[in-house]
């Protein structure tokens, strides 16, 4: 009987352990200004199926996201992103979608970071 507890149990603990591996933390950059394009960008995270948490800093332009690898990938995150007009390292986003964006959260052709909140 105690051996079929221990068994059951043990199964149970590898069971939890492998459904926590599913989610994946990670982080990348990703060009904007203020908080519209905090808003904007991690909106497009949070839309790809299999993002469970995204949240984008201002000052270091860095997007931190948790996902599900069974779901979806840094790349597919990064295509959502360009699509609504932010660059990230590998991929830029077209002219169009990049017009699309606020004339304040357009980035390229203003280096400043003022980090104002639009």
């Amino acid at each position: 009987m105690k051996t079929t507890i221990l068994s059951i149990a043990m199964t149970l603990i590898s069971l939890v352990t492998f459904a926590q591996e599913k989610n994946k933390k990670m982080t990348f950059d990703v060009d904007g200004k203020c908080a519209m394009c905090k808003e904007r960008i991690e909106k497009a995270a949070l839309n790809v199926k299999g993002v469970k948490y995204a949240a984008w800093d201002i000052p270091t332009h860095q997007l931190a996201v948790i996902m599900d690898e069974r779901k979806t990938d840094a790349m597919k995150i990064k295509t959502a992103i360009v699509a609504v007009g932010h660059d990230t390292k590998e991929l830029k986003a077209t002219e169009e979608a990049y017009e699309s964006v606020h004339p304040c959260c357009r980035y390229r052709e203003d280096n400043s970071d003022d980090g104002a909140n639009h």
